[in-house]
């Protein structure tokens, strides 16, 4: 009997219709378009806006096109696990809140929280549930609204982040294509460069965190660069070594959409030129959890069945990981 492996078989994605743009920016904070592209490679980033809007809804059109592009119902999926940093509410999870707009009601559900790593150990943990032969379709969702913790007088982190949504439906494959491989990582003596400083139980909010400001995500960009730039590559050529492949085996490098830089320095160390690498942080900024998926998204029509695909990733806590996936369709 072939193996059974997790397949992506439909991709979804959505991002809000308002553009933020550099030149917006430069009438918010003491920054300028020049400064922004060239340190980030952002250009303009989408926007959520309106009253009673959270992540849950930049996820329900996304999810409806997957299961259009399918051909199946929402009642048909197993398990969702929704990646995000910026749930709806504390509790229930985001996951059920979506599962309920979206009418997956055979589907149990739950939030996982990896920073903007959280796609790929989303989807490393479905195909889990894949491979175990007890799942058929499973839905990784990966959305942020990071504009809800964002602070737009912080010219560190507001220049950074946008609002967005991707997602990806498993289901077994026995021919070979899939998530055939991932190296997933974690440090936690990284969270004081990155990291929300009130809001949690640590420091529930009161009138001196909210005066404080402190419920706004902290940033220590050149500490966070540093060990991303490296780390982020790093992991990416050793999933390739693993499973002895090299550049010219790679038809596409998926990175997590935080810096220009790093993108390039992870391609640099894998060895893959830029015409492989998928790139669309000039116009989305870091949507967190939704920017692999977002690229899957954009770039689905390029991809071929039995292409080698390499996706990377660093997130806060510290995260960060690589996976190996053959393209499945």
């Amino acid at each position: 009997m072939s193996k059974i492996h997790a397949a992506i078989t439909a991709v979804g994605g959505y991002v809000p219709e308002y553009v933020l743009t550099n030149q917006e920016l430069e009438t918010m904070v003491d920054t300028n378009d020049e400064w922004i592209t060239t340190r980030t490679g952002i250009k303009e980033r989408r926007i959520l806006k309106g009253e009673g809007l959270a992540t849950s809804d930049l996820a329900v059109p996304a999810v409806i096109e997957l299961l259009q592009k399918r051909g199946i119902g929402a009642e048909e999926i197993d398990l969702i696990i929704f990646c995000t940093t910026t749930p709806d509410l504390p509790f229930p999870a985001t996951a059920c809140i979506l599962a309920d707009k979206v009418g997956a009601k055979n589907a149990w559900a739950w939030d996982l929280q990896a920073a903007c790593s959280g796609f790929i150990f989303g989807l490393t943990t479905g195909a889990q549930f894949i491979e175990s032969g007890k799942h058929k379709k499973v839905l990784v969702i990966g959305a942020d609204k990071m504009s809800a913790m964002i602070d737009y007088t912080d010219r560190a982190t507001c220049i950074i982040f946008g609002d967005g949504c991707g997602c990806a439906l498993l289901e077994p494959n026995e021919e070979g294509e899939g998530v055939l491989d991932s190296i997933l990582k974690s440090d936690g003596s990284g969270i004081p460069f990155l990291h929300q400083k009130a809001g949690g139980s640590l420091k529930p909010a009161s009138h001196a965190t909210i005066d404080a400001r402190e419920h706004y995500a902290y940033q220590e960009g050149q500490a966070v660069f540093k060990f991303a730039v490296t780390n982020m590559a790093d992991v990416a050529a050793e999933v390739m070594e693993r499973n002895n492949l090299t550049s010219k085996d790679i038809a596409w490098l998926v990175p997590h959409q935080a810096n220009k830089r790093i993108i390039d320095a992870t391609a640099n160390r894998c060895g893959v030129t830029s015409d492989k690498v998928v790139v669309n942080i000039e116009r989305y900024g870091n949507t967190t959890n939704a920017t692999i998926p977002l690229c899957l998204w954009e770039w689905e029509n390029k991809f071929k069945k039995g292409d080698n695909i390499i996706l990377a990733a660093f997130g806060g806590g510290f995260t960060w990981g690589s996976v190996y996936v053959k393209w499945a369709y």
